[in-house]
This record gives structure tokens, C-alpha cells and sequence, in this order.
């Protein structure tokens, strides 16, 4: 598994999700097409397990966190797709 900036991919799209990081072009300026990918990767897994999560019903906050997580993450995704048209990259 490859690393950006001496963190996992794993790790970076979770820090997405919590907002610790900020995904913009300048960001992915830096990142060779296989990272590109790589985190691109990662983010649909990341998703697809905060969907799997147990939806807390009665707790508001919980579901709002989990929704904001989940705006992140696909508002990344979303930014990464249009990145890689721009760059003629195929992310699958």
C-alpha cells in the first residue's frame, strides 16, 4: 500500500471524513496518477463503510456527524473525479 505524505491511503480519506484535510486541485496537484488513484479507491471504501455503520435513530447529533462524514467524503470523491477528466486519468 502506498503512502502520501507518510500517511496510508486509508488514513487520509478518514481525516477527509472528520475534515482534517481539505480536498481541492491544488492538493492533488501533487500526486502521481496511482496515488491518484489509490485514494480515489480508498474513498468508495471508506463510504461504503460509514454507510454500513448502524444508523443511530434517536440520536440527532450522531446523525448529523455521520451525514457531514458522509458529505465530505462524497464531495471529495466528486472533486477527484472531475481532477482526473481534466488530467485525461482513468480512475478505474
Amino acid at each position: 500500500m502506498s503512502a502520501v505524505r507518510g500517511k496510508s491511503f486509508k488514513a487520509i480519506t478518514y481525516d477527509i471524513a472528520d475534515g482534517y484535510v481539505t480536498v481541492n486541485p491544488i492538493f492533488l496537484k501533487s500526486l502521481d496518477n496511482d496515488a491518484l488513484k489509490g485514494i480515489y479507491h480508498e474513498i468508495m471504501k471508506t463510504q461504503a463503510e460509514i454507510r454500513r455503520e448502524k444508523f443511530p435513530y434517536n440520536d440527532t447529533k450522531a446523525i448529523r456527524l455521520r451525514n457531514t462524514r458522509l458529505h465530505r467524503i462524497h464531495s471529495a470523491s466528486i472533486i477527484i473525479k472531475g481532477f482526473a477528466r481534466e488530467r485525461r486519468i482513468t480512475l478505474i
